[in-house]
């Protein structure tokens, strides 16, 4: 599987590779000695991304007792998180350390100049990314900006999942979907794409499905794509704002058909929301768009205390507690650094990804293109355009 990830991705390295050459010495900040009394670290998740990495998080508190005493673990919805930071740093008092998110919030915090540069400012005391990553990864990291580190990552979608009972043919074209939504209106849903990941890479997925002009301009390059949406949200009968909402209604029953993508057709089979029977299909001309969570870090925090969170930064990427990352399927494949392959994860993990997982995926990643999502700037413009022009009077 590991070997697939770096054949598909191997042409690309070189685009993210040049976004870490400025680590020298000459550009890179001194960080204060870690405290001498253990503090409380503040943790919030806008992404999901506990669900793989907060056993890593805690072996760090179990190893370093003497420099981190408690981690306090929240979730926030992404779209809120900006919002909150901003106000918090103008006022001057900062309780949240560190931030695991998607590419939704961590676009938003690049945009408004949120999170600490964390490269080339601490190259020296942060891993050699160049060195560690996955060449997907490296590519994924790129979108960063310097401002997170990608701590896992997952081949992405859009996946299209069904439920075979009800759903006898399968769209395999854009064009059979519409058709399909059109005679079963209601029983299509994905999920605002500003806080869904699987809504998200349907949007970034179909400029590739529909061979619009430009993948990556939403503004200019998805006349087909806008089109298609709109056109499509005739038969969908509202947006929710959360994965978990269309995962729920597909594993009742109220919807037939959703969008997906690896780990989320994955992880909600294993734990019981959607039943194990669902099956996946993909639409003619797919791309993969991958999928990553980032670690950052918010501005306006001590020295000392930033110094606890590179420490922290460093644990967690090493291989050992990378593996924690493949879980139970939730980001599949979940590691964000090469040579951590199923074997070291713990049994739970490779019990349930043995009776969890498609054999089909590794052939879906081994042959199929793999794009980077669009940039934060271009992000951020196509979630505006999408809330104002296709889920203004459904999502909820």
């Amino acid at each position: 599987m590991k070997s697939s990830l770096t054949r598909r991705h191997i042409l690309g390295a070189a685009a993210g590779l040049a976004a870490f050459r400025m680590t020298g010495a000459a550009y890179a900040a001194a960080l204060p000695p870690l405290p001498k009394s253990p503090v409380t670290i503040n943790l919030v998740d806008v992404a999901g991304d506990l669900a793989l990495t907060q056993g890593a998080f805690q072996n760090y508190l179990k190893a370093k007792p003497q420099v981190v005493s408690k981690i306090n673990f929240t979730k926030a919805p992404a779209p809120e998180l900006p919002g909150k930071l901003k106000a918090q740093q103008d006022a001057g008092r900062l309780d949240i350390d560190i931030v695991l998110t998607g590419l939704d919030a961590l676009a938003a915090g690049i945009e408004q100049k949120l999170w600490v540069e964390l490269y080339p400012t601490y190259a020296d005391a942060l891993p050699k990314l160049n060195d560690i990553l996955l060449p997907s990864s490296i590519k994924m990291q790129a979108l960063a900006k310097g401002q997170g580190v990608i701590v896992s990552t997952s081949a992405g979608g859009p996946i299209i999942e069904y439920a075979p009972e009800r759903v006898k043919t399968p769209p395999t074209t854009a064009e059979e979907l519409l058709a399909w939504a059109k005679a079963n209106p209601n029983k299509f849903i994905y999920a605002r794409p500003a806080n869904s990941g699987p809504g998200r890479e349907f949007i970034m997925g179909l400029p590739y499905i529909l061979g619009d002009k430009d993948p990556m301009d939403p503004v200019k390059g998805w006349d087909k794509t806008w089109a298609y949406l709109k056109e499509l949200g005739e038969y969908v009968e509202y947006y929710p704002t959360g994965t978990g909402a269309t995962m729920k209604e597909f594993g009742e029953g109220t919807r037939d058909m959703l969008a997906s993508m690896t780990g989320w057709d994955i992880n909600p089979r294993i734990i019981g929301v959607v039943p194990k029977s669902a099956a996946i299909t993909t639409l003619k001309g797919f791309h993969f768009v991958t999928d990553a969570h980032f670690i950052c870090i918010p501005k306006g925090l001590t020295d000392e205390r930033l110094a606890v969170l590179v420490d922290i930064i460093n644990f967690v990427m090493q291989k050992e507690q990378q593996a924690i990352t493949y879980d139970k399927g939730y980001g599949y494949p979940g590691p964000s650094v090469k040579d951590v392959p199923l074997s070291m994860a713990p049994q739970e993990s490779q019990d349930a990804l043995k009776e969890f997982g498609r054999p089909e995926y590794d052939k879906l990643i081994a042959e199929t293109p793999s794009e980077v999502p669009l940039d934060a700037n271009q992000m951020v413009a196509a979630f505006r355009i999408w809330d104002e022009t296709v889920g203004a009077k459904k999502t909820k």
